[in-house]
């Protein structure tokens, strides 16, 4: 495992408590960061926290003004924040757009994409006045691609892409990077919202022949989070094992 340097770093993790979240959470402890888990499950959210030494805040990241006060907060205990990871996220149901339950349509994105753009916009002033910040955003290779029978998903996660360009560009002029990973699908709870049919067809594009790894996963989420990253920035960073072709 690579040794990373966050020591003294204030971390916060979105959709902290299980999956790609969780496992960048864990990887942040060790490396020496103080982490607050920021997840709509507040109890297993807590029960994460304490298994891996972080902090756990229970938050719906659709609530705007929540957002701001949680941010608010984690500034007044633990210090400004120096890495953002936005990881909270759902699938929804899979069907065809002219069979789309418009109320799924608006939830998924509202957490995906709205919750993204709330934290961003809440954290990135602490990280303007301390001169410093590391952002990386949860895409998704569907965002580049867009999945049959997941158009909801595949669209929040392209505006996810296009935030992240913007906000990279936005901060360019300072030591803030803002950068985005499009994985491939991993094996975690979010299945549990998908069809087997479905599951099955993301696997077959993905040419290494299995799914992500949440802990390969949390390798390069945490090096963007960290002062040696310091030039990319409105990048997309490529987790797909092989599937994406840009």
């Amino acid at each position: 495992m690579n040794s990373y340097d966050l020591s003294g770093r204030v971390a916060v993790v979105t959709g902290g408590a299980q999956g790609i979240g969780l496992a960048v959470a864990r990887r942040m402890v060790a490396s020496g960061a103080r982490v607050i888990l920021w997840d709509i499950d507040g109890p297993l959210a807590g029960r994460a926290a304490a298994e891996i030494g972080a902090h756990a805040m229970a938050l719906d990241v659709t609530d705007t003004a929540a957002v701001q006060a949680a941010a608010d907060r984690v500034a007044a205990e633990h210090g400004p924040v120096g890495a953002l990871v936005c990881s909270a996220g759902i699938a929804g149901p899979n069907a065809r757009v002219v069979d789309y339950d418009p109320a799924a349509w608006r939830q998924i994105i509202e957490i995906n994409l709205t919750g993204t753009f709330n934290c961003c916009r809440a954290v990135l002033p602490q990280m303007e006045a301390a001169g410093y910040g590391r952002v990386v955003n949860i895409a998704s290779i569907a965002g580049k691609e867009g999945n049959p029978n997941a158009a909801a998903y595949s669209a929040s996660k392209a505006g996810v892409i296009a935030l992240t360009k913007s906000l990279g560009k936005e901060h360019a002029d300072r030591d803030i990077a803002v950068n985005c990973v499009t994985p491939a699908a991993a094996r975690t709870r979010i299945f549990d919202q998908m069809s087997e049919e479905h599951i099955a067809y993301m696997l077959s594009r993905i040419p290494r022949g299995r799914f992500l790894g949440v802990d390969e996963a949390a390798e390069m989420i945490v090096w963007l989070c960290t002062p040696e990253n310091s030039f990319a920035t409105g990048a997309v960073f490529d987790l797909s094992g092989g599937r994406a072709t840009y």
